[in-house]
């Protein structure tokens, strides 16, 4: 086992836990149980433009949803809290005034239609989103272009201002990424990013950085989105004499159909993004949690089914790829079905019956639990039982297609003979059903086919479904003597 780590999983409380954001945490949290380490939940909620209330209390139940314990957090506390950046900001202007002291970073004055004008002047083919770096920094009106008494004058007189990280020229910065090996960017690629803005709140950038050291993280694992970030975080880390942690960014998760999984490409293919719809849509959370543990990640093996445990035991960082990798629905409805099926018919039923409940009405327990324990193989999800209404109700209606093809001239007799002989029938078994039937067949000399599926059409309205003598059997003798009778007067 390796060294105990502190890892931390930082979402910003702007709107529901992502499923994306789930598969960072499960990620994080697995390196965190294999090692003995600690697990550290951040609510990064400097942005308070893009606030929403309900967010925070979203992550966290989404988290306890999928089995994600947390160590220190909000709502567990730790000895290196507060947990919540906007409870942190005498930490975030220290760590800022110490860049300023030591020439790492400066002040800006510049109004949003300066710096507009600025990218206007510089846009260009070969320049299309100009940017405030080295190249532009000494035609704006900042701590750099001003005399020392102009900006003490300025601060003096409270004009808003940004403070901005001064980026070094003519440097290579260089790291190892657990995931990519080693990354190289140039300075000339890298902004003079703002890193406390106007209303005194820090960026995403400065307070990631304070924070991190602050709270002894030791490995980082994110997303591929924030790799161009990691060249302006170490010349913090720099600057302020602090150790970088060890870092991995994971592949972008992408749309069936290419290029990364937006909302709005989601949202066009059916695919649900936050977490909080795969709850309500019925999904096991040992499933999704099995799923994305998958999406990048190779355990190395032919194991594709694994328990939150099994993850822990089998995960290794450096088995994470560097491609991007399609996020595919049924795949993720496969591991459902077959999560479900690990479970207890009482499981299954207990899940499904709000589905049930609103198709059919209230439902009887024990009826319940022997329907789940029917349909089990052939369950996606536990709220599929419900479209299985013939198990609670007589049917209202008989598949077209399968009268068209089944229903012959003499269905309606042999359906009526079997019901006669079910109705004498005291076992009422899964084998006497089939043996009475066998026995019909031969005494009729009709092939069994000829029978079994109008009897099926008769007892369901449907064509298929589980084996139908376990069927029969799960919606009881005096119903489906009833059914058969009713189907044979109705069909004729």
């Amino acid at each position: 086992m390796s060294a105990p780590v502190r890892v931390r999983f930082a979402p910003s409380p702007t709107g529901l836990l992502h499923i994306g954001g789930l598969r960072t945490a499960l990620t994080n949290y697995l390196l965190a149980r294999q090692t003995g380490g600690t697990f550290v939940l951040r609510i990064e909620d400097t942005d308070r433009s893009r606030f929403v209330p309900e967010a925070e209390q979203d992550i966290l139940d989404g988290l306890a949803w999928a089995g994600l314990t947390v160590d220190e957090g909000p709502t567990q506390g730790g000895d290196l809290g507060p947990y919540r950046q906007s409870e942190r900001r005498d930490l975030y202007a220290d760590a800022a005034q110490a860049l300023l002291d030591g020439g790492h970073a400066y002040v800006a004055f510049d109004t949003p239609d300066e710096i507009e004008a600025m990218k206007e002047r510089h846009r260009s083919k070969e320049n299309p989103s100009p940017r405030y770096d080295l190249a532009t920094r000494g035609e704006m009106t900042n701590s750099l272009t001003l005399s020392a008494d102009e900006v003490a004058e300025r601060l003096a007189r409270g004009d808003e201002h940004v403070v901005r990280l001064l980026v070094p020229e003519g440097e290579t910065i260089t790291f190892t990424d657990r995931v990519r090996g080693e990354v190289a960017f140039e300075t000339t690629e890298v902004d003079d990013q703002v890193l406390v803005k106007s209303d005194g709140m820090p960026t995403y950038h400065l307070a990631n950085v304070v924070d991190d050291h602050a709270m002894g993280i030791t490995d980082v694992i994110r997303g591929e989105e924030w790799l161009s970030s990691v060249p302006k975080h170490l010349l913090m880390y720099r600057a302020l004499g602090w150790e970088a942690p060890r870092l991995a960014h994971l592949p972008l998760i992408l749309s069936p159909t290419g290029g990364k999984l937006s909302k709005r490409s989601a949202d066009r293919l059916g695919i649900p993004v936050s977490v909080v719809q795969y709850r309500e849509a019925g999904f096991e959370p040992e499933a999704v949690v099995n799923f994305l543990a998958l999406l990048g990640w190779n355990p190395g093996t032919e194991q594709e089914l694994f328990t939150l445990d099994e993850l822990v035991a089998a995960f290794d960082v450096e088995r994470i790829g560097k491609s991007g990798v399609q996020f595919a629905m049924d795949k993720l409805e496969w591991f459902n079905g077959q999560h479900l099926r690990r479970l207890s018919a009482e499981q299954i039923a207990e899940r499904a019956r709000p589905a049930v409940q609103a198709a059919v009405g209230p439902v009887d327990d024990a009826a319940l639990v022997e329907a789940a324990g029917l349909m089990r193989e052939r369950l996606t999800r536990a709220s599929d039982l419900a479209e299985a209404t013939y198990l609670f109700q007589d049917p209202q209606s008989f598949d077209e297609a399968g009268l068209k093809k089944r229903w012959k001239d003499d269905s309606a007799a042999l359906v009526a003979a079997y019901a006669d002989r079910l109705e004498a029938d005291a076992d009422f078994s899964v084998e006497s059903t089939e043996a009475v039937m066998r026995q019909l067949a031969e005494d009729e000399g009709a092939g069994f086919g000829r029978i079994v599926h109008p009897v099926r059409l008769a007892a369901t309205g449907t064509s298929v479904g589980a084996g139908l003598f376990e069927t029969l059997v799960v919606i009881g003798k005096e119903a489906t003597v009833r059914r058969l009778r009713h189907a044979a007067s109705v069909l004729g």
